[in-house]
């Protein structure tokens, strides 16, 4: 089986949007002088929500779309299932920036996730049993 390089590339895309929202914490941990919790700070819980919400959903749908990938599916849907998790999980982390409540691009990205991880399961599926 050879190594699901679509997949790869966006896991490599998602890994960057991973460091920039654990430096945001970071910075805003050493910025507020608080080394567990949010210490009250409004812009630290942001922080840690909008990194805490990537770590929840994108590995799972990352992974759902490499197992399509290593399945068959073509690499126009992979392409298709990687950038929409990219974009979904951008406006969430956007989002959760500067707000912890509801907003438009925070309900984008966590729908965009969620079909997401839909779609991919459910090509899994399709690979698994019909192809």
């Amino acid at each position: 089986m050879n190594m699901p390089m679509v997949s790869a590339v966006y896991a490599a895309v998602l890994g960057l949007l991973a460091t920039i929202l654990t430096i945001r914490v970071i910075v805003n941990r050493v910025r507020f002088k608080v080394n567990a919790g949010d210490g009250g700070k409004a812009e630290l819980a942001q922080a840690i929500r909008a990194h805490a919400n990537f770590a929840e959903h994108a590995p799972f749908a990352l992974l759902l779309i490499a197992l399509a990938e290593a399945a068959g599916a073509q690499h126009g849907v992979i392409h298709g299932l990687g950038a929409a998790l990219v974009v979904g999980r951008l406006a969430s982390a956007w989002a959760l920036s500067g707000s912890l409540g509801p907003t438009p691009p925070r309900q984008f990205g966590a729908s965009v996730t969620i079909l997401v991880v839909a779609a991919a399961s459910l090509l899994i599926f399709y690979r698994a049993f019909i192809a």
